[in-house]
């Protein structure tokens, strides 16, 4: 705020709200929408739906909360109370309570009903601040990287019970469904009273695997014998994502397997130990893909290595397959390298690691063939 001589951030979408607030929005601006006024001076004050006020509360009971005060409205006429209809009122109405009539105001974007409010403060100046926005989020604080390694140990616990579960023959749903119950019985031995949550637990076997998010047809799909089955098990836990995934080989894999197994192995530990503080970003993708181009399977690669991880599952930076600007400690990268070969199925390892003059890595499930290979 004193780089660009504002007076206050006005933020409504949904990640930077959380990042400010530590609350976990539910809703969708379009439909309910919220809003954050953060002044310099450092108060919080949010305009907020009313379903949000239990949570709220019970989330200042537990001390999580970082926001001084919300107001609220509601979604139904009722007298005497501001409703959906007037939150562009009562955000305006908010601006001038704390004195930011005539502010210089940064926001993450102003559509709708945001956009709304600020029009009936036509004397408040307002400065677009994403780009800056983003830099705070790129590095972790120690207490975010202890809440990551937490995270991280409960999808590695995940990805070992999918050793012990996949076998040729078995529904790819029925077993992710049955993992992902053990894993929250886990959860609560572990991590009771904190906000641990499943985001997704996906297997892809076969050719299914070889489009990277599944083919939309995994309803009844099968672990298939000999072939490739791609594991994604990842978890949230208290507001901080993590992706830990592995390739599966289910029954006698064939040497074609095999190779592209390795080859996306040593990609991604090549990419792990490029994510070293001051070196180039984009130094991650271009080791990554080095290896798999040499290994002769250039050609089914579909997407950068990786992308940093925080409050959203895909955070900044989203660009390392071209960004040359020097890693910073204490980011935390994931290191995701992929080969998809149509008709076979894709073969990926998943990894996340903290950047420091050594990579520390977070995930720790083994990826040696002997472990990937399910006799």
């Amino acid at each position: 705020m004193a780089r660009h001589e504002l007076d206050a951030l006005l933020l409504a979408s949904a990640d930077f709200f959380e990042f400010a607030t530590n609350h976990g929005v539910t809703v969708q601006a379009w439909e309910r929408p919220f809003a954050l006024v953060l002044t310099r001076a450092g108060a919080a004050v949010a305009v907020m739906p009313e379903i949000s006020a239990n949570k709220l509360a019970a989330e200042r009971q537990r001390g999580a909360l970082w926001l001084d005060r919300t107001v609220h409205y509601v979604e139904r006429p009722l007298a005497g109370r501001a409703s959906t209809e007037d939150f562009p009122a009562a955000l305006a109405d908010l601006l001038r309570e704390l004195g930011l009539t005539r502010a210089r105001i940064g926001i993450d974007g102003a559509a709708g009903p945001v956009a709304r409010a600020l029009a009936l403060r036509p004397e408040a100046t307002t400065v677009a601040v994403v780009a800056d926005l983003r830099t705070v989020r790129l590095v972790k604080h120690a207490e975010e990287i202890a809440a990551f390694r937490q995270a991280a140990a409960l999808a590695d616990w995940a990805l070992a019970r999918y050793r012990a579960e996949l076998r040729p023959g078995r529904l790819t749903q029925e077993v992710d469904h049955l993992i992902a119950a053990a894993t929250m019985v886990e959860a609560a031995a572990r991590v009771p009273d904190e906000d641990f949550q499943i985001l997704k637990f996906m297997t892809l076997s076969g050719p299914a695997g070889a489009s990277p998010h599944g083919d939309g047809a995994q309803t009844g799909a099968r672990v298939l014998a000999g072939a490739p089955a791609v594991v994604a098990c990842n978890v949230r836990l208290n507001g901080l994502s993590v992706e830990d995934q592995r390739t599966f080989a289910c029954g006698q894999p064939g040497a074609d397997v095999i190779r592209l197994i390795d080859a996306a192995r040593h990609a991604t530990e090549a990419g792990l130990a490029a994510a070293v503080a001051g070196a180039p970003l984009s130094g991650i993708d271009q080791t990554a893909c080095g290896v798999i181009e040499r290994a002769g399977f250039g050609r089914y690669i579909l997407h950068r290595t990786g992308h940093g991880i925080g409050v959203a599952t895909h955070e900044f930076p989203e660009d390392m397959g071209f960004n040359p600007r020097p890693l910073i400690a204490d980011e935390v990268m994931v290191v995701e390298p992929g080969i998809y070969v149509p008709g076979l199925g894709g073969f990926r390892y998943v990894d996340m690691a903290v950047v420091g003059a050594t990579p520390d890595r977070l995930t720790h499930a083994p990826s040696d063939l002997a472990a990937m290979t399910i006799a």
